[in-house]
């Protein structure tokens, strides 16, 4: 993926890792749309930035998607990046019956709506120059916080799909797989202060550098991460899956 002259097209760009993802690739010189549910949020991304552009989608509406595919490429013919970074992390209990009802709606956030966009996107993307999907699945795709099951098992099939696309697009798309560590965002309640995760300023530099890199890597892996990432080929997976989940599921 080139580092600037790009336009690219980001879900879940409200907050958190989005967010700064949008600023910081605006900054380094690219066109950026982003995308979530609520204008209000997106318009606290953008402001300042004028080549970065709000569109509200919810990613969870096969139909929205489809009608905003037809619609974006139509308002920005140049866009050659997509950025599948949507998603939501819900806490669990699996020892008795329950409304699944945030099982669904994960699964249709973290799984579904990337298949669909970039589903929807592809053919466009394969006409583009220097074209790439960025797919963020997370460190706890390769080792589960158990007490968020649901989340971890969406993001172990990114990490497994993101390969399969990979393969098939091989010549014509780049395919990058993101993977964060636990992170300092509002992505449950109280994880921006936890003091032993990771920075999203700090995150984001790292980030940042690795997407700098040419070429590419096919994994966006910053140091944190590794230790979830490589656990199961250096022998440490029941070790590390212990690390995880000791403390009810938080490390």
């Amino acid at each position: 993926m080139k580092p600037s002259g790009n336009t690219i097209l980001l879900s879940g760009g409200g907050s958190g890792i989005g967010r700064r993802l949008a600023q910081r690739w605006h900054d380094a010189g690219n066109t950026v749309i982003v995308t979530g549910r609520t204008l209000a949020s997106l318009e606290e991304t953008i402001v300042g930035r004028p080549d970065l552009h709000a569109r509200v989608l919810d990613v969870t509406d096969a139909a929205a998607i489809a009608a905003f595919a037809a619609s974006i490429t139509a308002e920005f013919p140049a866009l050659n990046v997509l950025v599948n970074n949507a998603g939501i992390m819900r806490f669990e209990d699996l020892t008795a019956p329950r409304d699944i009802g945030d099982v669904e709606a994960t699964i249709a956030t973290n799984l579904l709506a990337p298949i669909r966009l970039t589903d929807a996107l592809v053919a466009h993307l394969k006409a583009q120059a220097d074209a790439a999907v960025v797919m963020v699945s997370s460190g706890l795709a390769f080792v589960p916080m158990a007490v968020t099951a649901t989340y971890c098992a969406t993001k172990a099939a990114i990490h497994s799909y993101s390969q399969s696309l990979r393969h098939q697009l091989a010549g014509q798309v780049e395919v990058i797989e993101l993977a964060p560590p636990a992170v300092q965002t509002d992505l449950t309640p109280g994880q921006s202060t936890r003091a032993n995760y990771l920075p999203l300023e700090t995150f984001i530099d790292q980030t940042m550098a690795l997407f700098e890199q040419q070429p590419t890597p096919p994994e966006i892996l910053v140091p944190n991460v590794l230790f979830l990432r490589h656990a199961e080929a250096e022998g440490r997976y029941a070790a590390a899956f212990d690390v995880l989940n000791r403390d009810f599921g938080h490390n």
